[in-house]
């Protein structure tokens, strides 16, 4: 609020007193400050005139109270008592304070209890990887080899069955890794892999979907550092020939299949294991360039990392996979629809 023009035109005169430090008493009409009688004049009158009008323009405008002077008695007329008003509230100190505890519920909340150590994390990941390179490049194109066909003979229809039985094999494959891997360490606190309905997520979810412009922007930045060399890819080959089958199951595969292996390694597994070592805020950073960086995609690594971040947030909001797993099927499911226009 803009102060009234009393208050402007007094703007040379001495500052005023806070409110909160002013004593404030009732005198005798014919009594002065120091206790003296005296006749009124109209200088008095003037003054204690002017004193109050003074005082009335200030308290209007609260604007005009901040002011830090030792304490001292105003004059106010016969009678009259008026109590300080209190400072209106700084709204953007509130903003801000609210933003702290929205971080501080991410960042510093309670870490896993993770029973195995540094050795156990790299295996698992280590593991993981080499499954995922090995059951694509080599398992399925050997099965697909003496069951006498080939990837790039087949049509949009076989070659999409084909990216699904890949991403399955894959997804098997990494949590079978998981489980051997900690099967020393069960039973495992009921907060490891969580997956519920419960909670208060949904908004949680909504938010992170509010990202995914700036993801989409980001894409477009990385683009322009590593400029990728144009090539048509099976999943836009299907949806150029429009084959309603083979766009169903590249959904499934991309907005399903791939949300859920990945969740279940990088923010089930990897996220939580991380904080034994580091705090949460750290843990979700690192776990989001292991998962940006699985994807061995240069052109992607930008995005990739700021999805992980929000997918990793979400995650340790709820200590849920559900939410992350959302959220990641709802990218894909945006990226895959923004294909077909």
């Amino acid at each position: 609020m803009s102060p009234s023009p009393f208050c402007q035109a007094l703007s040379l005169c001495p500052a005023l007193p806070s409110t909160d430090r002013v004593k404030y008493k009732l005198y005798k009409p014919n009594t002065s400050l120091n206790g003296t009688a005296r006749l009124p004049t109209s200088s008095s009158f003037s003054r204690c005139f002017r004193n109050n009008w003074r005082f009335s323009c200030f308290k209007d405008d609260n604007s005009c109270l901040n002011h830090n002077i030792p304490d001292m008695t105003e004059d106010t007329l016969p009678g009259e008592a008026v109590e300080p008003e209190p400072n209106e509230p700084n709204v953007k100190h509130n903003w801000l304070s609210n933003i702290r505890q929205a971080l501080d519920a991410i960042f510093r909340a309670e870490p896993w209890t993770v029973p195995w150590t540094a050795k156990t994390i790299l295996q698992v990941m280590l593991l993981w990887i080499f499954s995922f390179w090995f059951v694509g490049s080599w398992i399925i194109p050997f099965v697909a080899h003496i069951s006498g066909f080939r990837k790039d003979t087949l049509t949009f229809r076989g070659q999409a069955f084909y990216s699904l039985l890949t991403d399955v094999a894959e997804g098997i494959a990494g949590i079978t890794i998981l489980h051997r891997c900690l099967a020393p360490f069960r039973p495992l606190s009921p907060d490891w892999f969580k997956f519920t309905l419960k909670g208060n997520w949904q908004l949680d979810v909504t938010l992170g979907c509010l990202m995914f412009p700036l993801v989409n922007r980001l894409s477009q930045v990385n683009l322009n550092l590593f400029p990728v060399i144009p090539s048509v890819s099976n999943v836009e080959r299907s949806i150029v020939a429009r084959d309603p089958v083979a766009m169903a199951v590249y959904a499934v595969v991309v907005s399903v299949c791939a949300p859920v292996w990945e969740e279940v390694v990088f923010r089930g597994f990897l996220l939580p294991s991380l904080t034994r070592y580091m705090p949460i805020w750290c843990a979700i950073i690192v776990s989001s360039l292991a998962f940006a960086l699985a994807h061995f995609n240069m052109q992607r690594m930008l995005p990739l990392v700021f999805l992980g971040i929000v997918m990793g947030a979400v995650f340790a909001r709820s200590r849920n996979l559900l939410p992350s797993m959302l959220l990641h099927s709802l990218w894909n499911a945006f990226v895959f629809i923004d294909l077909m226009k």
